[in-house]
């Protein structure tokens, strides 16, 4: 039997604490009628009040939120649960630091309203209803819990801190506190999440006020989360390859929450809610998580090894850049990673020079110094009665040569040779025979090398100012 709405013992209840004096547990009882409506703004509106008001026992209000969450009807627990996640949104901070201090939690994990499923939905408001409001009631309930420990662990309410680029508190935070702020902040959007209504579900006021609540916190709470990420993803090649690890995983994680968040908005969108206050959630491109990967490989030491030519070393030198996050078609190279690839380049190129420059013995190492040398367009041809010392291949360079030889005051046999450019070394073995060969043999010796001209003593692994050099300038 209902009277303007209330039932009998809502009028009952109300008038014995009117009796005893107690107005707060009285504006408590109003609140959480077994009317099957939300909670009436002016009873939420005066328990709001109550928390700003010194006087006003915090932790006596929360009990007594709890103790009527104890109901056995379901209308009276949600709505229970209802008026505290508005105390905890709206109301003084005070509320939720209790909440989040104490040990007194909704413990709800099991409830569920059989009663009105016995009598058939007859005498009891809301009939069947219970029965299958209950999963949902367990559900807010927890994510209630959730918000309450996220508290206890960041001492702030995502839901409340300051957003945006300019004084996000997420946005500016550092690397390892950000790192450990995230995964807390996504256990309160998942408890959030796991709601899981459907547009069918929201069939009375009770649910529909608990998902208007929820859907606000899920725009804050989203938009925090956001924050997050773009700090996260900011700092990421700048962390060492444990945060590098970490942040990855939570970057994957943030993708697939996406996904749950869009379905949740779509059933927002679907009861009534204003596009205009539903944000519209872009995907980031599938290259950024390659990009990242790619990073995390480099890092653990999965990239590819460099080649030993100077040619396949800068090959693959600038593709590990150009595959890198870092590579980018507006910015171009990050300078340190350039700095970085120029020095392996000089370190090659240093190599190859010192390779070319080193003076070789004749005969067999000669050949053999001919046959690999990678500046060669084919290797020299070899015949018993012919020596092989030219290693860069002036003989068969010397026709072409002999029309440049004409403008300068030598011999024929100080004609310019293929190498005299190359690196700028000169070419003393070819010297050394060519004079040997205009003595008639007597200054050469096959097997300790050469010893030059007999003619100035001169020796051929004297660097200085030869016939090349003065051919060459």
């Amino acid at each position: 039997m209902t009277m303007a709405g209330q039932t009998i013992n809502d009028r009952l209840l109300a008038a014995r604490h009117s009796l005893a004096g107690q107005g707060l547990a009285k504006s408590v009882c109003k609140a959480t009628t077994e009317e099957c409506i939300g909670p009436k703004k002016k009873h939420l509106d005066y328990l709001v009040h109550c928390t700003n008001e010194p006087n006003v026992s915090i932790p006596h209000l929360a009990n007594l939120l709890i103790e009527r969450s104890q109901n056995a009807n379901w209308v009276v627990v949600y709505k229970s649960l209802i008026t505290t996640h508005h105390l905890m949104a709206y109301g003084n901070e005070r509320f939720m630091q209790y909440l989040a201090s104490s040990n007194s939690t909704f413990n709800l994990s099991s409830f569920l309203d059989k009663g009105t499923v016995q009598d058939g939905g007859m005498g009891v408001p809301g009939g069947r209803m219970g029965y299958d409001m209950s999963p949902f009631i367990r559900r807010y309930a927890k994510y209630l819990n959730e918000k309450s420990l996220s508290y206890r662990a960041m001492a702030f309410d995502f839901c409340k801190v300051k957003r945006g680029k300019e004084e996000g508190s997420l946005r500016s935070m550092n690397a390892d506190k950000l790192l450990k702020t995230l995964p807390v902040l996504q256990a309160q959007l998942d408890g959030l999440l796991e709601f899981d209504c459907q547009s069918n579900d929201l069939s009375n006021g009770v649910i529909n006020m608990s998902f208007m609540l929820l859907f606000r916190d899920l725009i804050r709470l989203f938009a925090c989360y956001n924050d997050g990420i773009i700090n996260l993803l900011e700092k990421y090649f700048d962390m060492n390859k444990k945060l590098a690890r970490d942040a990855l995983d939570l970057y994957k994680k943030f993708l697939v929450r996406m996904d749950r968040v869009g379905e949740f908005l779509k059933v927002a969108e679907n009861v009534g809610i204003d596009k205009g206050d539903i944000p519209d959630l872009t995907k980031a491109p599938s290259s950024l998580l390659d990009a990242l990967e790619q990073h995390l490989a480099t890092l653990e030491g999965r990239k590819v090894s460099a080649a030993n030519t100077p040619t396949q070393s800068s090959s693959s030198a600038f593709g590990t850049a150009a595959a890198s996050s870092k590579f980018d078609a507006t910015n171009g190279i990050d300078e340190q990673l350039k700095a970085q690839v120029l020095a392996e380049e000089e370190a090659a190129m240093n190599q190859y020079k010192s390779k070319v420059s080193s003076p070789t013995s004749s005969g067999a190492a000669g050949s053999s110094a001919a046959l690999t040398n990678p500046f060669l367009s084919s290797p020299p041809a070899s015949s018993a009665g012919q020596p092989i010392v030219d290693l860069f291949g002036a003989a068969s360079a010397q026709p072409a040569a002999a029309g440049a030889a004409s403008h300068h005051h030598q011999a024929p046999q100080a004609t310019t040779k293929a190498s005299d450019d190359l690196l700028q070394l000169g070419n003393p073995f070819a010297d050394m025979f060519e004079a040997s060969a205009s003595a008639g043999g007597g200054g050469s010796n096959a097997a300790g090398g050469a010893t030059g001209d007999a003619g100035d003593g001169a020796s051929p692994f004297d660097w200085g100012a030869t016939d090349d050099d003065v051919g060459a300038k």
